[in-house]
């Protein structure tokens, strides 16, 4: 049987200075993986980093503004650096999800939120996976959203980056599989997090539509990441995995 156990590999995480990211992050720890914490916020990153240190993990925090191509490159290289000329896992966490009529969107609106759920995701696959798969291995595990599978009003922005994520997930595992890289998407529902709390209210009534009938933790989302990083997963490749609360299945 496939084991969750990650000691030896190194982990890059974006946006992992907060929410889901942070939860991940500090779950990849714990199972023994050296995690590489990408963000924007030093502060927030170092706070996290020092959170897995104390619980005695290996941790480092990357610098990171994934909205420039050239920036995201340089993530890779120097988590590459860091990971002691390798990583093993990538999780494609960062995005930005901001609601709204498709009228009201401003052209920089769009670009942000492309260049942030799509091409740093592209990019960061780009500079990684043919390393993992040259080794012959590896794990690549995109963040998605239930919204990337039905039309939802004033999420047409954020659910069409997200669904053109879920079409790379599968020509990713069709790419890269063959030669060991296994590539996974969750789609989370409503998540509990920094980023989400000002949606108050509208947070509960998105959820309560689900059977679950609540918002998720991050950390219920960190799990499905988790599995889908390890050796448990090992026959899993192309998948997207709902993680809503039950939403899209009825």
């Amino acid at each position: 049987m496939g084991s969750l156990d990650l000691t030896g590999r190194v982990a890059l995480v974006t946006g992992a200075t907060s929410g889901i990211g942070a939860a991940t992050a500090e779950l990849l720890a714990q199972r023994g993986a050296h995690v590489l914490v990408a963000g924007r916020d030093s502060s927030r990153g170092d706070s996290v980093v020092a959170a897995i240190r104390a619980r005695g993990g290996k941790a480092d925090f990357v610098a990171a503004d994934l909205r420039e191509a050239q920036s995201v490159r340089q993530l890779a290289r120097r988590a590459v650096e860091l990971g002691g000329g390798r990583v093993d896992i990538l999780v494609n966490n960062a995005g930005i999800y901001p609601f709204g009529p498709t009228e009201k969107a401003t052209e920089s609106e769009v670009d942000t939120v492309y260049a942030l759920n799509v091409k740093a995701p592209f990019h960061l696959v780009a500079e990684l996976a043919p390393a993992m798969a040259e080794r012959g291995g590896g794990a690549i595990v995109n963040v998605s959203t239930m919204v990337a599978a039905y039309g939802a009003l004033g999420m047409a922005l954020y659910g069409s980056s997200k669904a053109a994520v879920e079409l790379l997930t599968k020509a990713w595992a069709a790419e890269y599989g063959p030669r060991g890289v296994r590539v996974n998407a969750v789609r989370p529902g409503p998540v509990r997090t920094e980023g989400t709390a000002g949606m108050g209210d509208d947070l509960s009534v998105l959820a309560a539509q689900a059977p679950a009938g609540r918002p998720a933790e991050p950390q219920e989302i960190a799990e499905a990441i988790g599995y889908l990083v390890s050796d448990a997963a090992s026959f899993v490749q192309g998948a997207l995995l709902p993680v809503d609360g039950g939403r899209t299945a009825v």
